[in-house]
């Protein structure tokens, strides 16, 4: 029985990396004797088991068999005859590929040394076809190492297109995609994850609701990027930079979902985008069984990103709405992921990566004057719950109308 340090820890090592966690494989052992050392079984599918003592995982060497489509259709078979070599070359990539021993020597079949200094990410055989699953896998590890260099090899690239082509990835199921894509959404640059599901085809059969966009012209004058899926690949480059909320940049990436419903004969214009995309982000949610919290972040940036922009013109009573159709009182956190999104929205357009933002700060400044009014007792004596109400909105009207008679005209 050999033990082996594998995959993500020997990988992000080698890179100078932050080692997140540790997984083994097991070699020349049959569950018995692990049971045996006090090694306590969690695997459902295939044998895993916890360290009686670090609680790390703890695989025995396998090999796995394609018997139908999609993700699923696989066998999976140990045993103490099954190599390292053999349990290494059922992995994605080859950067996840390597292991090293007891001895801390690099055991490295396959090239993941060598494809770590050229920055590639390539697979390991042809049994990286068998599970579609990897095309999502590679889009995310995109996101995570664009910032060092890295890029997906022609060949992986040429790979993942026939496997679209072949219709494994319309076998992938909804949790699936969701679990890669917020994975993805948390990473350095989660742009390259929308670039390289769009290169290899994939972003038309998860996500054709964004692979609709592409092509669609908006007006140059706000726009100079003009195609709308170009917009928001910056838009969520842009959220990117703003913030680490994987929330964020999900409402940014499907702002503009309802631009890819404009009719043709309408473009460049797009009026109404923001109800239509409001629709197809609560569609998307239910398709794939997007979280409460995304959606309805998302589906207030797509509906109302448009007023925020316009919000150093907007009236009084018009700022006071769109504070109360955020719930910006009750849920300020929310209201403040809001507006990075419209921020990332309009730095998100060529030439505007650096453009002063504001609207943001405008809108900040409104819910702040309107936090604090309240009615004393006296005020509230002998009114009912509207009257008060009423008498409530009237006062927080006061306050903003004081504070528009001060903002600043322009609006970039």
């Amino acid at each position: 029985m050999r033990t082996y340090l594998v995959g993500g820890a020997v990988r992000d090592a080698l890179l100078g990396l932050p080692v997140r966690e540790r997984d083994w494989v097991v070699v020349g052992a049959c569950p018995e004797d692990l049971e045996r050392l006090g090694y306590r079984r969690v695997g459902r599918d295939f044998p895993v088991f916890l360290h009686p003592e670090t609680r790390e995982e703890h695989a025995l060497a396998r090999t796995e068999r394609k018997t139908g489509p999609g993700y699923r259709g696989f066998v999976t078979e140990h045993s103490p005859a099954v190599t390292l070599e053999d349990d290494l070359r059922r992995r994605d990539l080859t950067i996840n590929a390597m292991a090293r021993d007891a001895d801390g020597r690099l055991v490295d079949p396959y090239g993941g040394a060598r494809d770590l200094e050229a920055r590639q990410l390539r697979h390991v055989s042809a049994a990286f076809a068998e599970d579609p699953v990897r095309i999502l896998r590679v889009a995310r590890f995109a996101a995570r190492f664009e910032p060092l260099g890295f890029s997906v090899a022609p060949e992986t690239m040429a790979l993942m297109r026939s496997m679209v082509a072949a219709g494994e990835a319309a076998a992938l199921v909804p949790e699936r995609v969701w679990a890669e894509t917020a994975k993805a959404l948390a990473e350095p640059a989660p742009a390259a994850f929308l670039a390289v599901l769009r290169e290899s085809g994939a972003l038309a059969v998860v996500f054709p609701e964004l692979d609709r966009l592409y092509g669609v012209p908006q007006p140059e004058r706000w726009h100079p990027e003009v195609d709308t899926g170009v917009h928001v690949g910056l838009v969520l480059a842009a959220a990117a930079r703003l913030t680490s909320a994987p929330r964020v940049r999900f409402a940014a990436l499907t702002h503009d979902l309802g631009k890819g419903a404009t009719p043709p004969a309408e473009w460049p214009k797009h009026v109404g985008h923001e109800a239509r995309g409001a629709q197809l982000i609560e569609a998307l949610a239910a398709r794939l069984r997007i979280p409460v919290d995304y959606r309805e972040l998302a589906v207030l940036v797509a509906r109302h990103h448009g007023l925020a922009h316009r919000a150093l013109e907007l009236r009084p009573a018009t700022v006071l709405e769109l504070l109360e159709h955020c719930d910006a009182l009750r849920r300020p956190e929310r209201f403040e992921e809001f507006l990075l999104a419209c921020e990332a929205d309009l730095r998100g357009r060529t030439g505007f990566e650096e453009r002063d933002y504001p609207q943001g700060r405008f809108l900040r400044a409104a819910l702040a004057a309107v936090q604090p009014v309240a009615l004393d007792p006296a005020e509230r004596g002998g009114l009912d719950g509207a009257a008060i109400g009423a008498r409530l909105r009237e006062r927080r009207l006061e306050a903003l109308r004081a504070l528009c008679a001060a903002r600043p005209t322009a609006s970039p």
